[in-house]
């Protein structure tokens, strides 16, 4: 299993804002996609800011290119969101999954 992370921030006056824009993608949107197994959303305040990372689990790294495409490493930033952030990675970073606790 391969698992897909991802932060950016936003103001905090977008925070909410933001969040509601990826709610209904991030979690059910990708669950139809084949290969997706699971994914997290975490917030964290900050006084002059809010900073959201994304992990998304994936079965396998070919799962993950066939949805991402090539370049799988860049993010996937579409522009009305992106106008939300103050600062994003333009790469995820990627693991292999070696243990899982529930």
């Amino acid at each position: 299993m391969i698992a897909r992370v991802w932060h950016g921030t936003t103001k905090p006056e977008d925070a909410d804002k933001y969040e509601g824009m990826l709610k209904p993608e991030l979690l059910p949107g990708l669950s139809k996609v084949p290969g997706f197994k699971e994914s997290f959303l975490f917030r964290r305040e900050f006084p002059q800011e809010t900073e959201f990372v994304t992990i998304i689990l994936w079965e396998s790294m070919d799962a993950l290119r066939a949805y991402a495409g090539a370049e799988y490493q860049r993010s996937i930033v579409p522009e009305d969101r992106r106008a939300l952030l103050v600062r994003h990675e333009e790469f995820a970073q990627h693991y292999e999954v070696v243990a899982r606790a529930a």
